[in-house]
């Protein structure tokens, strides 16, 4: 198992732990599936297929911190943590 840190936004905002592909698998190469573009009736290009590798769980994911929802009006920049708009404590 591979693990890093990444922020998720589905179903709600947060930061997750997940795993990652393995970086030398010899069918995906580290990529976690293979893409097959496919074309419609006419020939046209109409989208991409996904193959998910069997070296990478995708669904596994464990939810370390949700985080809050950015939400901002218009001329509104003030950070939500901060007493007056903005934060007033030293950098460490």
């Amino acid at each position: 198992m591979r693990l890093r840190i990444k922020v998720d936004d589905w179903p709600r905002r947060a930061l997750v732990l997940t795993d990652t592909p393995h970086p030398h698998c010899p069918d995906c190469r580290g990529e976690g599936g293979t893409e097959h573009p496919y074309c419609d009736h006419t020939g046209e290009y109409a989208g991409t297929d996904w193959d998910v590798c069997p070296c990478w769980d995708d669904t596994r994911r464990l939810v370390l911190l949700p985080l809050p929802r950015w939400r901002r009006r218009r001329g509104d920049d003030r950070d939500p943590w901060g007493p007056a708009g903005y934060s007033d404590e030293p950098p460490f």
